[in-house]
């Protein structure tokens, strides 16, 4: 009865209010779009921008959903899917976002109950990738408010993941750091509709898959991102 009168009830306008949803995902920009979809559908959101974050969080918190990026600066997000999946008592939804929409299998493979490709923007998509997984005790009752509404994150956190990879950029290159600045720049620019940056992204990745010199594309890449940061949006 006490947690009947502390967790307030979906409704049909926010369907999933009284959820608690734990991102874990390191673009600020990306995390501000879910930050979004949260608020609108009630439920609350908790961040965490690593695997070691997110296992500090989870040994506190039991949050009601997780959606874990597959590409994280410490490794990889398939790991945690795999480890949440075969815990007891089970988080009720796990779900795997990235921007690789080939990676969907080994997302549900690991142990995810769902799979949503980057931009995350649609609020009744996001919903209902959540609602669908979740019991009947924990959906709103009766119909539910369909919208269309897209959501439209704020460029300041945008800003803040070019500022992020700059770093990465301006250190000799490497394979790790490579892999993990075309993914992350691939969501990135996935996310805000970025194509011209998507493009320079795909070119520093076919380089290094052919084990060419990878410093044009990187120099590329960089004064890209540089000149994203002094213009404060996409170009």
């Amino acid at each position: 009865m006490d947690e009947l009168l502390l967790t307030p009830a979906p409704t049909a306008r926010r369907p999933l209010l009284g959820l608690t949803v734990l991102v874990v995902e390191d673009s600020r920009f990306a995390c501000e779009a879910l930050r979004l979809l949260c608020q609108r559908s009630g439920a609350r959101i908790r961040r965490a921008d690593s695997l070691e974050n997110a296992r500090r969080h989870l040994a506190i918190y039991r949050p009601s959903v997780v959606m874990i990026d597959v590409g994280l600066p410490d490794g990889s997000g398939l790991d945690l899917i795999e480890m949440l999946s075969q815990a007891s008592p089970r988080i009720e939804v796990i779900i795997g976002i990235s921007g690789d929409t080939d990676i969907e299998e080994q997302v549900l493979a690991a142990g995810a109950d769902g799979f949503i490709p980057k931009p995350i923007a649609n609020l009744a998509a996001f919903q209902a990738a959540i609602l669908r997984h979740l019991p009947a005790d924990k959906q709103p009752p009766g119909p539910r408010i369909i919208t269309d509404e897209m959501i439209n994150p704020d460029l300041v956190a945008y800003r803040d993941d070019l500022h992020h990879i700059s770093e990465f950029l301006n250190t000799p290159p490497n394979s790790k750091n490579i892999s993990y600045v075309t993914q992350f720049l691939d969501g990135v620019a996935r996310s805000a509709q970025d194509d011209a940056l998507g493009k320079a992204v795909e070119d520093l990745a076919a380089l290094k898959s052919t084990g060419d010199d990878l410093t044009p594309g990187v120099n590329a890449l960089s004064d890209m991102v540089e000149k994203r940061i002094a213009a404060g949006g996409p170009l």
